[in-house]
């Protein structure tokens, strides 16, 4: 039995499983959103479904399709999918299976344009959402008229001139875009395009006035792990568990946020907030910004090198191991949130640093630390140097888990081996691809020079790192013991005599 509308009332209840009642799929449409992506089924739907389970937003979304991939399965199954929850919280594991009602129809932007465009005439439709990766925020010389237009921006610029005529310009029929591309400012980014988009098309004075006064864009920053659809084995699995099979259901770790920037009047319109308090709408995201960028982006990047060379493949392995979850820990409470260059509530980082080390340890989700280390250099350069120097702002003692997270960068970007335009690593006589932009310069910088030396060279790049590292009173020294001792004793060992240095210290 496939999931459908028919279906739901044939699907045995079970308490893992929550199945919507069947008036949810009569409500009316009030979201178009752009991208059939997981993420958007797993954090914007997901919190729609829920409100309107509760009587609150009362609304569904309409989801266009951009690509030529199939949608048949949307069709299928009435708009239904199904979100498997797996994870982690406030200390006890959570398996939860949701049958999502929120989707309504999948319409086709290359074959269904003008039906698309009707949607522009429905009053109670006031939000849109979009995902359409980074590449899709771009200004590109697009002619609005074209049905559809080539781009993202233009599609919605098309989008909402059609609401400008449907409604003559009223401002009751402004709208809320909220895009959850992952790149800074999204909301303001698409804003702009989209007005030097209208420019360029010659559009009416009087339509870009309505743009502007009456329509909202809002930055904003999901937060969520949705890895998809499970492997063919464990869906086999949970179908067989849940006694239908879904060819739209998708595994999503339990740790959810959804930050959007906005005011009064948008909360009323994005009323599904009210179901879940991890979507927070407030005048400025930047500490749900700094939260993220610091403590769990930050932490991935000063451990990746460090679990990676301990021989921990997945996150999971290295936070249960004994020693370096004390390691981890440590570095996330007594330094990088002692550091984030924002001020934020105390509790606030204790909270958000213990739900990363939930996230870390999901039994569900199998996250390779080799993935993070994928352009390494930017990612120390862009979310951990500007902690290093808010420490020293603070203190005049040198960090000593960022330097034996800096340390374990460094060893880990020795290439000893060049393969056409790919640089190696080695780890017990095993390469390892190091793929980062800066991987040929590290080749460069290890040959024939000892680990202190590297570090120095390294460190003291301004090119690298707008700063000098080496300009921090003790940092230098710190990182070159470290990674010393890495070299002659071994990763894990030397996380360990880090901890025993500070008890007998």
């Amino acid at each position: 039995m496939q999931l459908s509308k028919n279906a739901l009332g044939q699907i045995a209840a079970q308490p893992r499983l929550e199945i919507p009642s069947a008036k949810l799929l009569g409500l009316p449409e009030k979201v178009l959103q752009f991208g059939t992506g997981v993420l958007l089924r797993g954090l914007p739907d997901y919190f729609i479904d829920k409100a309107n389970k509760q009587g609150i937003f009362n609304g569904r979304v309409v989801i266009v399709k951009s690509t030529d991939s199939d949608s048949s399965a949307f069709d299928k199954q009435d708009g239904l999918y199904t979100i498997c929850v797996r994870g982690v919280e406030n200390g006890k594991t959570v398996e939860e299976n949701i049958i999502n009602a929120s989707v309504s129809r999948v319409l086709s932007a290359n074959t269904e344009w003008k039906r698309i465009l009707e949607c522009a005439h429905n009053l109670e439709m006031k939000i849109i959402l979009s995902n359409t990766t980074e590449v899709g925020i771009q200004l590109t010389d697009d002619n609005i008229n074209d049905e559809p237009p080539s781009s993202f921006p233009g599609k919605l610029l098309a989008f909402l001139q059609e609401r400008f005529k449907a409604f003559n310009g009223s401002a009751e029929s402004g709208m809320v875009i909220v895009p959850t591309e992952l790149i800074t400012d999204n909301g303001s980014k698409l804003e702009s395009i989209v007005l030097e988009l209208a420019h360029l098309n010659n559009l009416d004075f009087k339509f870009i006035e309505w743009l502007e006064t009456h329509n909202t864009f809002c930055n904003s920053l999901v937060d969520r792990i949705v890895p998809g659809k499970p492997n063919a084995e464990e869906l086999k699995r949970t179908e067989e568990t849940l006694g239908y099979t879904d060819e739209l259901l998708t595994n999503s770790e339990v740790f959810r946020l959804w930050a959007i920037e906005g005011n009064e009047k948008t909360k009323e319109v994005l009323s599904f907030y009210k179901a879940d308090d991890a979507v927070v709408i407030t005048p400025d995201i930047t500490l749900f910004k700094e939260l993220k960028l610091r403590l769990l982006n930050g932490t991935h990047s000063f451990n990746c090198g460090l679990a990676f060379l301990s021989g921990f493949n997945i996150t999971r392995e290295a936070v249960t191991d004994k020693i370096f979850s004390v390691f981890a820990k440590n570095l996330m409470h007594q330094e990088i949130a002692n550091a984030i260059p924002f001020e934020i509530d105390k509790k606030v980082k204790a909270d958000f640093a213990n739900n990363v080390f939930e996230r870390f340890c999901n039994p569900f989700i199998d996250h390779q630390w080799i993935s993070i280390t994928v352009q390494y250099t930017s990612k120390m350069k862009m979310r951990n140097v500007p902690l290093i120097v808010r420490h020293y702002e603070l203190a005049e003692n040198p960090p000593m888990y960022m330097a034996t997270g800096f340390a374990g960068f460094l060893l880990f970007m020795k290439a000893t081996k060049k393969e056409g335009n790919k640089y190696f690593g080695e780890l017990n006589e095993t390469p390892y691809e190091i793929k980062d932009e800066s991987a040929e310069y590290f080749y460069n910088t290890w040959k024939d020079k000892a680990g202190a030396d590297v570090a120095k060279e390294v460190m003291q790049d301004e090119e690298l790192w707008a700063t000098d590292l080496t300009a921090f009173s003790g940092f230098l020294s710190a990182v070159q013991e470290q990674l010393q001792d890495m070299m002659a004793n071994g990763v894990l060992n030397t996380i360990a005599q880090l901890e025993t240095n500070k008890v007998t210290a």
